[in-house]
């Protein structure tokens, strides 16, 4: 009985991700690898799939912009913590062969490394693993491609099915640009066999650059096999070098979004617009109309029905609510005070706001032009129209006024408003905290309370009203 050939690395996965270029053709003051697709930075994608490969550690080789760079992903990584996060500088920049030179003191001979492109964000992780497990830990494996207008790419030159180069577009020869396999950018190679080879560069070619793509020809001189990986969707190795082809990457990136989505069963008004820039999980059910924007970690319940031209961040929605349109929810980071949850079967909109640490409990109705902060609102609560509801404890079933409001900031300190159940606060009131209206009271129209009101009380404290007969109003002479 045969055993199986072991195909798979065992080798530990170092992560070498290229973020050194300026991006003139971005036009930008801001490093081209920090520009946000899907409302991450184009170099956090890439460490974000690092991290889906169980890498050991991941290397950024900065150089424009550096410290901006480097300060970026140290406090928005995330995944820091399943990887040791290194970063090396390359200044000048003087080619990829000379970039990854600069990683040579941080790679450890036992590994295997993967080398990416900062401004190419949506490889997906199990690409990557195929082309780990393509090189076995011991062949120089590169994903490539085939492009009907190969222009600009490396070439990627053969014998049979052998690679034996890859020949840059300035240095190819007619027959060689007629080629249409191409080189992504992307490799896999042995960390022993790579510093080796990466000693023995040169820049005597076209460009007079150190060219990372030299080393096929070393790895072949040495008997070592180099593999191509060749994948056919060109999203995965599409980079960005300008605002256009960034556009492009987003709608890219949206529709890939969408039909995950509307494979789990969500409906999709239009896929074409919509726009996640962050998670969001869907029950059964949940709908969704045009030009809706989810941000940070939206949860939506099922049957859900999210109205056109919302946007919503970081909120929990449960089973049953309407969101209406044109409704604004920007709650805080998820598990911290400032996180919005909405309860089942409750109604928002059209044209509400609600602000961090807005938690509504289930058949609440916020209505239009309705604000709400840092509030809690009980079973049944509504504010239908025209209020303001901030630093404030809404009882069960209380009925919030038109044009009323909180006024929990005394110019140094907030305060907090307690309404109790079954209050009904009237029109165009001002409830000044600390305050406390006791349950089942009523606050007259107009009314502005500054005092604790006790429980199945009417509260009204406006100036009395005075009519004046057959008064004329001032007039021009």
């Amino acid at each position: 009985m045969n055993a199986t050939p072991d195909i798979f690395s065992t080798a530990p996965i170092d992560v070498l991700i290229m973020a050194a270029g300026k991006g003139t053709r971005m036009k930008s003051k801001l490093p081209k690898v920090l520009h946000q697709l899907g409302g991450r930075a184009l170099l956090q994608h890439v460490v974000d799939t690092a991290a889906l490969l169980n890498a050991r550690q991941v290397t950024v080789i900065t150089g424009h912009g550096a410290t901006e760079v480097e300060a970026a992903l140290a406090v928005n990584t995330g995944a820091a913590g399943q990887f040791d996060l290194n970063f090396v500088r390359q200044e000048p920049q003087l080619g990829t062969g000379h970039a990854v030179q600069q990683a040579v003191p941080v790679l450890r001979d036992d590994g295997l490394v993967v080398v990416l492109s900062g401004d190419v964000p949506l490889t997906q992780a199990a690409t990557l693993q195929q082309l780990i497990d393509a090189s076995a830990g011991k062949q120089l494996a590169l994903l490539t491609i085939d492009f009907a207008d190969p222009t600009g790419y490396g070439r990627i030159v053969r014998e049979g099915a052998a690679v034996k180069a890859i020949v840059e577009q300035k240095d190819a020869s007619p027959a060689q640009r007629q080629i249409t396999e191409v080189y992504s950018g992307i490799m896999a190679v042995p960390a022993l066999q790579l510093k080796k080879w990466l000693a023995r560069l040169d820049n005597q070619n076209a460009q007079g650059e150190y060219y990372l793509t030299d080393i096929v020809k070393f790895a072949v001189a040495d008997g070592v096999p180099v593999v191509a990986h060749k994948i056919l969707d060109p999203v995965q190795v599409a980079g960005v070098n300008s605002p256009v082809q960034l556009a492009e990457l987003e709608r890219a990136y949206q529709k890939r979004i969408a039909l995950q989505l509307m494979e789990q069963g969500v409906r999709l008004a239009d896929p074409a617009r919509l726009d996640v820039r962050g998670s969001l999980s869907c029950a059964t059910d949940v709908s969704i109309d045009v030009n809706c924007v989810f941000e940070g970690q939206v949860s939506l319940g099922e049957g859900v029905k999210i109205g056109p031209n919302c946007c919503i961040k970081n909120v929990s929605i449960a089973a049953g609510a309407v969101i209406h349109p044109f409704t604004h929810i920007e709650g805080g980071a998820p598990g911290s005070k400032d996180a919005i949850e909405v309860g089942a079967g409750s109604l928002i909109g059209p044209f509400a706001r609600l602000r961090p640490g807005a938690r509504l409990g289930a058949e609440v109705h916020i209505g239009n032009f309705v604000e709400v902060k840092n509030s809690t609102l009980a079973k049944g609560a509504k504010a239908n129209h025209l209020a303001y509801l901030g630093d404030a404890t809404v009882g069960e079933r209380v009925n919030y006024g038109a044009g009323s409001i909180t006024a929990n900031y005394d110019g140094a300190f907030k305060h907090r408003t307690v309404i109790e159940a079954d209050v009904h606060i009237g029109s165009n009131c001002v409830l000044i905290a600390p305050v406390t209206i006791g349950a089942g009271g009523t606050v007259g129209g107009g009314s502005t309370i500054t005092k604790d009101t006790a429980p199945l009380t009417l509260a009204v404290a406006r100036g009395r009203q005075v009519s004046i007969a057959n008064w004329k109003r001032p007039s021009k002479k």
